[in-house]
This record gives C-alpha cells, sequence and structure tokens, in this order.
C-alpha cells in the first residue's frame, strides 16, 4: 500500500517539474523578439523520496544574436544591437519532451490511485 502512495507522490512531482519546465520555456517563446533576453534553463535533482525537484533557473550564457537594423533605438554605431538566444526549434522540442513526460507522468499517477482505489475497495469488505 505504501509504495502505491509512495508512486503517486513520485508522479506528482514529476508533473509539477515538468509544468515548471513549459513554464519557463513558454517564457522564452515569448521573449525570443526581446533584445538582450536570455534563455532560461532548468534542471532536475533526484529527490530523496525518489521524486524530481526542479534545480535552480539558469540563464544561457551563449552569445546574443546580432541583429542589424541601424534605425533601431538600441543600435550601435555600426547598427547593430543584441537580440535574444531563443532558438525556436529548440524550444518547441523542448516543450514537447516537457510535455511527453507530464503525460507520462499523469498516466502513471492515475493507474496508481486507480490500484489505491481497488485496493480500498478489497479492504472495506
Amino acid at each position: 500500500m505504501t509504495d502505491l502512495i509512495k508512486s503517486l507522490a513520485i508522479a506528482a512531482s514529476g508533473m509539477e517539474a515538468q509544468a515548471q519546465r513549459l513554464q519557463h520555456v513558454s517564457e522564452n517563446i515569448a521573449n525570443v523578439d526581446t533584445p538582450g533576453y536570455h534563455r532560461k534553463t532548468i534542471s532536475f535533482r533526484d529527490a530523496v523520496d525518489g521524486g524530481v525537484t526542479p534545480g535552480p533557473v539558469r540563464l544561457d550564457r551563449s552569445e546574443l544574436t546580432q541583429i542589424y537594423d541601424p534605425g533601431h533605438p538600441l543600435a550601435d554605431e555600426s547598427g547593430h544591437y543584441d537580440g535574444s538566444n531563443v532558438d525556436l526549434v529548440i524550444e518547441i522540442a523542448d516543450a514537447r519532451e516537457a510535455q511527453r513526460s507530464y503525460e507520462a507522468n499523469l498516466r502513471l499517477f492515475d493507474q496508481a490511485r486507480q490500484m489505491t482505489q481497488s485496493l480500498f475497495e478489497i479492504l472495506r469488505r
């Protein structure tokens, strides 16, 4: 019985971690055209109880895209300004991966919940 409850907690921690990852991916996508924006990344750590905990949010320090637009208010003497380092293809791939991981954890959570309910019904008899 405790293993089923533990599996519920592990699946819930996975869903929470992937939801946080999706939040950062959506912020990155929303800021793809924001000058000077650095992409946010997040890593995960194994928790003591077997679940997952999100690590610290980090900024991707790769070089920003140089955009040539002499009429832009942020342009320097050469007509360039710093864009963002967000790559939409990478962000969409990350969003798909996070969504699929979330759905897998949700299925695991639902199956463990159904098994727990079945076990409670058997014990009530």
